[in-house]
């Protein structure tokens, strides 16, 4: 070999191993079965096969489009922190659509009967907390649109998690007469200031029951921003009140890395 091969092959190996860890990531992904009510589910698990032992857990809410690839980007985007991620399913195998005629009457389905909402979610929490790579007491949830007003009312329902953090949700307030700590997780909430699927009235409603239940909770606002605003594909259904805005998504995501940490390194 001349020295200049020599030479390359040194300084690749070098910069092999001063690499981040997350730059030698190995995102690995499959399909989960699983089942609520006798429905079938499937969930997308992504985790980085480079880590050793068992890490945090994040379940991914979609919106009400259903499962699709949207909702394993972001599953994808929290495997490559580290984490294990799961992108749940809410609507049963299969069903995803680009109709929103079609998504909204999935989604009242399954709104209809709050219990019914809170335990097919639970069965993705679950789903996620039963992975073998997956440390089954530091557990969260994230979710966008629909996803959002899901985590939330798992959080309401005191599931074990350590963290919720919603996108663009709908904001539903907590239950009247909450007990004052019965909120286990901690509450992330980014919300577009412009978004007209959310009443002005439901954002100091939301943010009082989170405080009447003495829950800790951090919510942000993004001026001029529609709903969606973290879907760059948003513009692409063709509702004219949603919109993808970047400066929010991108700061969104900063907020909910550092969420993250803060929540399991408790």
């Amino acid at each position: 070999m001349n020295p200049r091969a020599v030479i390359a092959v040194l300084l690749a190996l070098a910069a092999a191993v001063l690499l981040p860890a997350h730059a030698r990531c190995e995102v690995k992904s499959k399909m989960i079965e699983y089942a609520h009510n006798g429905t079938a589910m499937q969930g997308c698990l992504m985790w980085d096969d480079s880590i050793a032992g068992k890490r945090p857990g994040v379940m991914v809410v979609h919106e009400f489009w259903g499962l699709n690839e949207y909702a394993k980007s972001r599953a994808d985007m929290l495997a490559r922190l580290g984490y294990v991620a799961f992108a749940a399913d809410m609507y049963g195998k299969g069903q995803m659509t680009t109709h929103a005629d079609e998504a909204t009457a999935w989604m009242k389905q399954v709104t209809a009967n709050i219990d019914t909402w809170k335990a097919r979610a639970m069965a993705g929490i679950e789903a996620l907390r039963s992975q073998p790579q997956v440390d089954s007491g530091r557990i969260a949830a994230i979710g966008y649109c629909f996803g959002g007003a899901t985590v939330m009312h798992l959080a309401y329902a005191g599931a074990p998690l350590r963290g919720v953090a919603s996108f663009h949700g709908s904001l539903p307030p907590a239950p009247q007469g909450l007990a004052p700590g019965s909120i286990k997780a901690k509450v992330l909430a980014a919300h577009g200031a412009a978004d007209a699927f959310v009443p002005p009235d439901r954002v100091p409603a939301f943010q009082k029951g989170l405080e009447d239940a003495k829950a800790v909770w951090e919510f942000v606002t993004y001026s001029g921003t529609k709903h969606s605003f973290t879907n760059p594909d948003a513009d692409k259904a063709g509702i004219p009140a949603a919109a993808y805005n970047e400066r929010a998504d991108k700061h969104s995501w900063e907020l909910l890395k550092n969420f993250l940490k803060e929540i399991f390194e408790q």
